[in-house]
């Protein structure tokens, strides 16, 4: 048979559908069939850097059977990079291909990618067969294609595979229609690889890459809590030491190999004790998982669609939920503890191989080719133009609409999850198209021209005299929080230099990024300047706790001045003295804590119980974040410097009233705008609460000090646009200095907490038994 295997992936950027299409046509070769893969390929220079975010392709030859298209470009998807062809000239050299070979079958994978599957959905005179490989509950980029036709086109299909029931799902639901799960295929060896020893620490192998959804900061943290109780080691495939060292302090025990070719990694497989496979979604499949069963390797896993059509709990592998770093670190302990379950596991994973070997596969694949061959041609005008234009399945059968089912991962926690993530984009989305439409009707109402007139009138070199005093308090800031850190960490040598860039990256964070995410951010990267980041986390919040606090106090300071420059303001001193005693009952609630914890009753729930004195332990150590009050010198310059930064502020706003010709309205009108856009931030709606604070300005400017609603909304505009650089031409090098990019802090952030496992409390042989 003559056969096409059509893929929209680069061949020279290999993910799992190009290493799927190139073993099922050495596998069909293998029968005897006459195969050619139609792909693109990335060739090595400037071009392919620039399309694939400074990516080199591999170095791969072009077998005899490649034909080959022109390169892709690399966009983000579903949590990983899908390298796709986008360029007309690729679809016509695609079409003549097509035409100039008589081919049996074409089979295309991913028939919904743009645009080699789209476009090759539409091929005429030929036997079409799609393999759908993604797993995705989001509807944006399916819901796109079937909103432009994807359904219709997927009907020009005489026959449709899925590669797992995930997949099925996803193709299902979106273009309706019928589909024979055939899994992804892997080269099983004839006899069990033997090439782990019995000795040495427990052997943790990690295969991927490190984008979001393969989750491995979540590994990481469960690591560094298993090497505290066992000897072990980690190998990574697929990640290099230069992209791990921003994610890790410590890399005691940690092999970081980077890309690999098939030989290599197939050796660390047959090598390691343990696959392990941390991913958060998005998995359709997981290649991986039975490339380690070929190897005779078990796996750990995330317990979620795509793996679950592959791991058998308890039998070849062990699930854990998905992102709990402390459930993998308990599972991978049970099982370093176990050699025998392990050997037990190992030993079902080999005889899953068979399930999965390319053989038995190609097999199957060739009955749907023979399926697709066998459906006749449509009869008469009518039908034929309703096949042709994908309005009738051209598998000549009923239709099958879209499916309605639940999607896989619809447990209680991912309802609710997926209910809360809902919320929150909601709220987002909301929040932004509110501030859209008030920014709009603001603009309108006041005049485009009246507020383009009162940004032009602003003086340049005032605007840069307040974006340099504005800058100048970041480094008060910073002096104040060496002082606080130096007092809760004595032990620890932290560098002003450290505490500055990390002061610099959590403005920026906060600044580009929702959740004032920026706190956390720079408190993770003092942990690990300071030390184990699980020992000195906690005190490190601590100090955080401190700042805020005499933050409070610096507002209430801005308060007083407010209150006392504008009659509005008067008579409402009583809430200004209830909001004084926030940072009293912070640091109440700080001291006290741990004594309530650590002096309650026992818990019946032992699980409960541990964690009631974990909680307790943290707790200590963020109190120690307060031992700045205890030292007079070290408090006095931490309440110096914090207050000067203040201070600081208030004069930039000053000085842009100045720059705006607006400076007649005081000293007053800076220290409420600065009030007023604080209190406003602490629970961002947008990043950087855009829109929010810009009619926080216009409230207070507006309705306090009589300024015109048109010279307070461009106030707003400049006022922030000043913050905003201040926290883009700071942060960028602090994150240079550090050697991580923005997309790496925030990916530690988001795992930022440490986990910590507690004592065995059962030996070895009690876990095997």
């Amino acid at each position: 048979m003559r056969i096409a295997l059509v893929s929209p992936y680069s061949w020279t950027y290999p993910g799992g559908v190009m290493r799927h299409v190139e073993g099922l046509a050495g596998a069909l070769i293998a029968n005897g069939h006459d195969v050619r893969v139609i792909a693109p390929v990335d060739k090595p220079g400037n071009r392919s850097r620039v399309m694939h975010g400074g990516a080199d392709p591999q170095q791969r030859e072009n077998p005899d059977w490649l034909i080959p298209l022109p390169g892709t470009v690399g966009f983000r998807a579903n949590g990983a990079v899908s390298n796709l062809l986008v360029s007309p000239t690729g679809v016509v050299e695609l079409r003549r291909v097509l035409a100039e070979n008589d081919f049996d079958v074409v089979h295309i994978h991913e028939p919904s990618a743009p645009i080699v599957g789209w476009d090759t959905c539409g091929a005429k005179g030929v036997a079409k067969v799609g393999t759908f490989h993604a797993y995705a509950e989001s509807s944006l980029s399916n819901g796109i294609a079937r909103f432009l036709g994807g359904r219709r086109r997927v009907n020009q299909l005489q026959k449709r595979i899925a590669v797992s029931e995930a997949a099925k799902w996803t193709a299902s639901h979106y273009y309706g229609g019928r589909y024979s799960v055939i899994p992804n295929g892997t080269l099983v060896p004839p006899a069990r690889p033997m090439l782990r020893s019995s000795g040495g620490p427990f052997r943790i192998l990690f295969v991927g890459q490190a984008v979001g959804r393969k989750g491995l900061p979540v590994l990481l943290r469960a690591f560094e809590a298993l090497r505290e109780h066992l000897d072990s080691e980690l190998t990574l495939v697929g990640v290099d030491r230069e992209t791990l060292e921003p994610l890790m302090n410590d890399m005691t025990g940690v092999r970081a190999l980077g890309k690999v070719d098939d030989y290599a990694k197939f050796e660390e497989l047959a090598r390691a004790d343990i696959l392990c496979a941390p991913s958060l979604g998005g998995e359709s499949f997981g290649m991986v998982l039975t490339e380690a069963f070929a190897a005779g390797t078990p796996v750990v896993a995330s317990n979620i669609a795509g793996y679950r059509d592959v791991v058998e709990d308890g039998v070849d592998g062990v699930l854990v939920p998905p992102g709990d770093a402390e459930a993998l670190a308990h599972a991978l302990r049970d099982l370093g503890d176990a050699p025998r379950l392990r050997a037990a596991l190992g030993e079902a994973a080999w005889r899953s191989a068979e399930r999965f070997a390319w053989p038995h596969v190609a097999d199957q694949v060739m009955e749907i080719y023979e399926q697709a061959l066998d459906v006749p041609d449509p009869v008469g005008w009518k039908q034929r133009t309703l096949v042709s234009l994908g309005i009738t399945p051209a598998d000549l059968l009923p239709k099958v609409a879209p499916s309605k089912a639940p999607p896989l991962d619809d447990s209680p926690a991912r309802r609710k999850e997926r209910r809360r993530k809902h919320l929150r984009q909601g709220f987002g989305v909301l929040v932004a198209l509110a501030a859209t439409v008030a920014a709009g009707f603001a603009v309108e109402r006041i005049g485009p021209s009246r507020v383009t007139s009162a940004l032009l009138g602003s003086k340049p070199s005032l605007v840069l005299l307040g974006l340099a005093v504005m800058g100048s308090s970041m480094v008060l800031r910073s002096i104040a929080w060496k002082a606080t850190l130096d007092a809760a960490l004595p032990e620890s040598v932290l560098r002003f230099g450290a505490v500055f860039r990390a002061t610099c990256i959590g403005v920026l964070m906060s600044a580009t990024l929702p959740a004032r995410l920026g706190e956390p951010a720079r408190a993770m990267i003092i942990a690990r300047h300071a030390g184990d980041p699980r020992v000195t986390l906690p005190a490190v919040f601590g100090t955080l706790i401190a700042q805020t606090a005499l933050n409070i106090v610096a507002l209430i300071g801005l308060g007083v001045v407010m209150f006392a420059s504008v009659p509005l303001f008067s008579g409402h001193f009583g809430a200004l003295a209830l909001v004084s005693l926030i940072p009293l009952l912070l640091v109440v609630c700080v001291l006290v804590a741990p004594i309530l914890f650590a002096r309650g009753p026992k818990l019946r729930s032992d699980r409960l119980e541990v964690l009631r004195e974990r909680v307790a332990t943290v707790m200590v150590e963020a109190r120690r974040g307060l031992s700045v009050f205890r030292k007079p010198r070290l408090a006095a310059i931490a309440v110096t410097m914090q207050t000067g930064a203040w201070v600081l502020q208030w004069i930039s706003c000053f000085v842009l009233l100045e720059a705006m010709g607006l400076g007649d309205a005081g000293l007053g009108a800076a220290a409420a705008v600065l009030f007023a856009v604080n209190v406003t931030a602490a629970l961002p709606a947008t990043p950087a609460n855009i829109g929010v604070f810009q009619a926080a300005c216009v409230a207070v400017l507006a309705g306090g000090f009589g300024v015109s609603t048109a010279d307070a909304l461009g106030y707003g505009i400049v006022l922030q646009a000043v913050e905003l650089t201040t926290a883009v031409v700071m942060g960028m090098p602090a994150l240079l200095g550090e050697g991580i990019s923005w997309k790496e802090v925030r990916l530690r952030t988001l795992h930022t907490a440490p986990i910590s496992l507690p004592p065995r409390k059962a030996d070895s042989a009690e876990l095997e038994g």
